[in-house]
């Protein structure tokens, strides 16, 4: 039986329901994982806030993050956004886990350029299996910022903080960009049967007529298939191909569609209506833009 989300609209709320004192920083906080400790009575509490979390963690610490399960085994980096529920999965002891958890509030990026960047930043919206694994420089270099960061918090609040805490948490996010392109070279075999496995997955759903016409293929429907998360696989497939998860659905449509074209009378409406599409001029539009054509010029021509 799940029970109830323990909810924290600030820094100071996240503290009190935390067990921890007051915050130096309103908007920011950077908390030890060594001094959180829990018992039994608290495996499956649930928690969310309206706040950000990078958390890097180097030990054991069992969490659910989204549908997944997790036992951290070494260093990785987690993120997650507002709203987003971590649920506890095991009891932790004082000093058991290693690592840190960076909390901040939107409004101390929202007028900063990253107040626009972080929602770009997909991997806030990624499973928690699929964390970005750090080597131990890739730590380091995330820790020597995180210390700015903390110096910065400890000094008095003055009108420069605001802009250089949201320019340290940047820089952060900056590496963790660069660090998950190392993960997707390193693991581009593991990426390769993803793809060979999306591929699949189109052309049987394509060949399935009741299936596409009652719910034409959706980038969920591919990842949960793969077991991950949309935005992940859509990065993934960016990487590797150069084309994302909605273009490698649109192109199989449209080769779907080419087939019944050249073999069939039916309509352009009546193929539009069978492909899934509401609207004709829908489906025309998506043909045009991938074969540079519209489908009776298309027909006409072959």
């Amino acid at each position: 039986m799940n029970r109830s989300i323990i909810h924290s609209k600030s820094i100071s709320e996240l503290h009190k329901n935390m067990g921890l004192d007051t915050p130096s920083n309103p908007l920011i906080s950077i908390i030890d994982t060594k001094i959180l400790s829990y018992g039994k009575d608290a495996v499956g509490n649930r928690f969310s806030s309206d706040l950000y979390c990078i958390a890097m963690k180097d030990s054991n610490c069992g969490i659910d993050y989204g549908r997944n399960h997790y036992d951290f085994q070494e260093g990785v980096l987690i993120f997650t956004a507002p709203n987003q529920i971590i649920t506890l999965t095991k009891p932790q002891k004082l000093n058991e886990v290693e690592g840190w958890m960076l909390y901040f509030h939107p409004d101390l990026i929202r007028k900063h350029p990253l107040g626009k960047l972080i929602n770009k930043m997909t991997f806030f919206n990624y499973e928690v299996n699929e964390a970005l694994h750090l080597s131990k420089n890739e730590q380091q270099t995330l820790n020597q910022i995180l210390s700015l960061i903390f110096s910065e918090i400890s000094e008095r609040i003055d009108t420069y903080s605001q802009h250089v805490l949201a320019s340290h948490i940047e820089l952060i996010l900056s590496y963790s960009i660069r660090f998950y392109e190392r993960q997707f070279i390193t693991r581009s075999n593991n990426n390769l049967d993803v793809i060979s496995k999306v591929e699949q997955l189109l052309r049987d759903y394509m060949n399935n007529k009741i299936q596409y016409l009652e719910n034409p293929p959706t980038i969920k429907y591919l990842s949960d298939h793969c077991c991950l998360s949309p935005n992940y696989l859509s990065d993934l497939l960016s990487k590797e191909t150069g084309r994302s998860a909605l273009d490698h659905i649109n192109d199989a449509i449209i080769e779907k569609a080419k087939s019944i074209l050249l073999t069939t009378d039916d309509s352009i409406t009546g193929i539009s209506y069978s492909l899934g599409f509401n609207y004709p001029h829908y489906f025309s539009r998506l043909f045009k833009q991938k074969t540079g054509i519209s489908p009776t010029e298309y027909r006409q021509l072959n």
